[in-house]
């Protein structure tokens, strides 16, 4: 419990301060984890429905949830070393979304309009959940970087050529 109060600079932040930061981290990751764990359950229904059985099955949801976290990732990195995340990552973030919002309203559809949206409520609140602890990262990374002098990775090294393409 201790790495709640934690915090980059403990002699300018006040302790209720990173208290709400470490909370807010704690509730964001429990309510993504149930959100990802419901939604993984829809897309896996819609896709065994439509003919999909075995490892098959098990591993396209994945997929869909997983691109949005390898492209937020991305995103996150590009922030620390400074640099414009790819323009396709950015794509690709998007139809993650897309994928995981239309697997879970498809699931809902067969109830109606009402349930479609309940249904999608998963994907909306680990989407939503997800960027939120995004942004809480960065927020501490660009208050670290201002303390430290404008360096916001102690990350000495340049960015590879990969991420510099685009």
């Amino acid at each position: 419990m201790r790495w709640l109060l934690e915090a980059h600079d403990s002699t300018a932040e006040h302790t209720t301060d990173r208290f709400i930061r470490g909370t807010t981290k704690v509730v964001v990751c429990g309510v993504a984890v149930i959100a990802a764990i419901v939604s993984y359950r829809h897309a896996y229904e819609g896709v065994t429905e439509y003919g999909e059985s075995g490892i098959t099955a098990i591993m396209i949801p994945l997929t869909i949830d997983g691109l949005v976290y390898a492209a937020s990732m991305v995103i996150l990195h590009s922030a620390r070393v400074g640099i414009k995340a790819p323009w396709l990552v950015w794509l690709l973030l998007w139809v993650g979304i897309t994928a995981t919002l239309a697997a879970n309203v498809a699931h809902g559809w067969r109830n109606g309009l009402v349930g479609s949206i309940v249904a999608a409520w998963p994907a909306v609140a680990l989407v939503g959940c997800y960027e939120m602890l995004m942004w809480l990262v960065r927020r501490s990374l660009n208050a670290s970087a201002n303390h430290a002098g404008g360096h916001a990775s102690s990350w000495k090294g340049q960015p590879t050529r990969a991420m510099n393409r685009r």
